[in-house]
């Protein structure tokens, strides 16, 4: 068998010849073909393997092309638009063409048993008093009542004295001059006469004996000087014994008071504490207070507030008004302010000039003595002096009131007649 391999390394090229010679078949000519043209003699067809089917393309997803084109399109859109602005805004930050949209129409009226409808309602009949003495002056707040009169607290005015000055100034910031009617130390009430006629209207008088712990109150006046202030709160107690101001002694004022939550300040003595109906319910005559200021000066509220019922007001204004002086409610009793048992104790002898039990007075005819311990009035305990002598005082000479007291152990009760101090004579300031 003849081999037509070549060895390993053989060239595959074409020798070159001298020129003119022409290459020569090898001897017996040309090697016989085997295969295919250029095929070595051992070319065989590859075999033959199975081939696994092959699946058939599918069509692109429309859906998910559709999402991404509208991704591409809002990506795009604003980072065109934030480009837009970049290239458009003023480097200054002004834009000429800026403008705020305008207020919609709103009605103006509001419901009469709202904050604001009470307010508007109370509002003209509340005035600033501008008090001046010889040495002191102050501010505080009043209200109109039948007749012109306004109504304040005693402290508000006693500044001015015989010879001082008072100034109304009212909500229509009109103002005129005024002097005082009467005023009374005990209840801490004053009745001033402005100068002329008073075109403000009167401020109706409700009933505090109808107030209950909860009630919506509206506190009205001047505090700081800022006339016109109007706060909000609630009835947070009643029945408290608290000094509201006038003179020191035997007959400072203490007031069997209304307590609210409602900020009152100073300045706002004097002016009307009113209810959802807008009747005066009260006479905003002290608060309580927490440490001092700097200065000396008042602080403010703490949302302790204090008002004169306005029961005990309408008595004593009235008194004041027709008389020019006020009548204290008494039943005829020394206390023994040296007691500390419950309930308290009528002293055993005379103090001061004072006997125990004023003979032919209002506990005397009741059957009390000296030394006997007053437990009750009315059904209320009564824990101190301050408590039992707001709660009488809050009475009108001619009430009775059923007190219940202990007398050599053994524990009665009487009815009383309430009575009055001798009345001063008449001195408007």
């Amino acid at each position: 068998m003849t081999d037509n391999t070549r060895p390993f390394g053989a060239s595959d090229r074409p020798e070159f010849l001298p020129a003119g010679e022409e290459p020569q078949d090898p001897p017996g000519g040309p090697p016989p073909s085997t295969g295919p043209y250029g095929m070595g003699p051992g070319w065989a067809p590859p075999p033959l393997y199975p081939v696994a089917p092959q699946p058939e393309p599918r069509g692109p997803n429309i859906a998910l092309y559709a999402a991404l084109a509208v991704v591409i399109a809002l990506v795009a859109g604003g980072v065109a638009s934030w480009g837009t602005f970049l290239l458009t805004r003023p480097s200054s930050g002004i834009d000429p063409g800026y403008a705020l949209s305008t207020p919609s129409k709103q009605p103006t009226a509001r419901p009469p048993e709202s904050v604001a409808g009470v307010a508007a309602k109370v509002l003209p009949s509340v005035v600033s008093l501008e008090v001046k003495g010889n040495s002191e002056s102050g501010t505080g707040s009043g209200f109109v009542i039948k007749g012109g009169y306004i109504v304040t607290n005693n402290h508000v005015v006693v500044v001015a004295g015989q010879a001082g000055e008072i100034r109304i100034r009212y909500n229509d910031r009109t103002s005129s001059g005024a002097r005082v009617v009467g005023r009374d130390p005990n209840s801490d009430i004053a009745v001033v006469k402005p100068d002329g006629a008073v075109r403000a209207p009167e401020l109706p008088l409700g009933n505090s004996d109808g107030v209950v712990v909860g009630d919506p109150v509206i506190a009205v006046g001047s505090p700081l000087g800022l006339t016109g202030t109007v706060t909000t709160g609630i009835v947070s107690s009643l029945n408290r014994p608290v000094e509201a101001g006038g003179s020191t002694g035997s007959d400072y004022a203490l007031i069997n008071a209304i307590q609210t939550d409602a900020a009152i300040n100073p300045g706002n003595s004097g002016g009307p504490l009113v209810n959802a109906a807008g009747q005066v319910i009260g006479v905003n005559s002290a608060i309580a207070t927490v440490g001092g200021s700097l200065l000396g000066q008042q602080s403010g509220s703490i949302g302790l507030g204090f008002a004169i019922p306005v029961n005990q007001v309408r008595r004593i204004a009235q008194e004041l008004i027709t008389t020019g002086t006020a009548r204290t409610s008494r039943i005829g009793i020394t206390i023994d302010q040296s007691y500390q048992g419950q309930g308290v104790r009528i002293a055993t002898q005379t103090e001061g000039g004072a006997v125990p039990v004023t003979p032919g007075g209002p506990a005397a005819k009741a059957g009390l003595h000296a030394g006997d311990v007053i437990l009750e009035v009315d059904g209320q305990p009564v824990s101190d002096s301050r408590e039992l002598i707001v709660t009488i005082r809050s009475k009108a000479p001619g009430d009775q009131v059923r007190i219940r007291f202990r007398h050599d152990g053994e524990v009665r009760t009487a009815t009383v007649t309430v009575g009055a101090a001798p009345a001063p004579s008449a001195r408007p300031s």
